[in-house]
């Protein structure tokens, strides 16, 4: 990683989840400085709207790794996670347990991450690849 220039990203994720359990997806879209640099819709098969929301995380957090990210704003509408990734929720669920562990070293990776609960409406294009996942199967 180049230590000289830093990188600075505002993420957006979304998992959704038909039937809860159901098919899902997971949607990414990344801004480098205001500008979208990756939008990435990936489904996940079937499983949890949590799991969902959690996997798309990990997901951005994984591309703003490769990206050479130091500084990564992670904004997501599933309250549940985003307070559980600030301490202010215990992981009670053993299938989030892993999934939040991975989340927390990738941060950890990062340094300088900032979790924030966004409103639905705000996160209308993560929303949109991860509905586009489910509907294309795009892997």
């Amino acid at each position: 990683m180049n230590t000289a220039r830093k990188v600075y990203l505002t993420i957006f994720t979304d998992g959704a989840s038909r039937n809860n359990p159901g098919e899902a997806g997971a949607g990414i879209f990344i801004l480098q400085e205001g500008k979208p640099v990756e939008r990435i819709a990936r489904y996940l098969g079937t499983t949890t709207n949590n799991i969902a929301e959690y996997r798309a995380a990990i997901l951005g957090l994984e591309h703003a790794i490769k990206l050479g990210a130091s500084n990564v704003k992670l904004h997501a509408d599933s309250e549940l996670m985003v307070k559980q990734l600030n301490g202010q929720y215990k992981v009670k669920n053993e299938g989030l347990k892993p999934l939040f562990q991975k989340a927390k070293e990738l941060i950890a990776k990062i340094g300088c991450v900032e979790v924030q609960y966004i409103p639905r409406e705000m996160n209308k294009e993560a929303d949109e690849l991860a509905n586009k996942a489910i509907d294309e199967r795009i892997v």
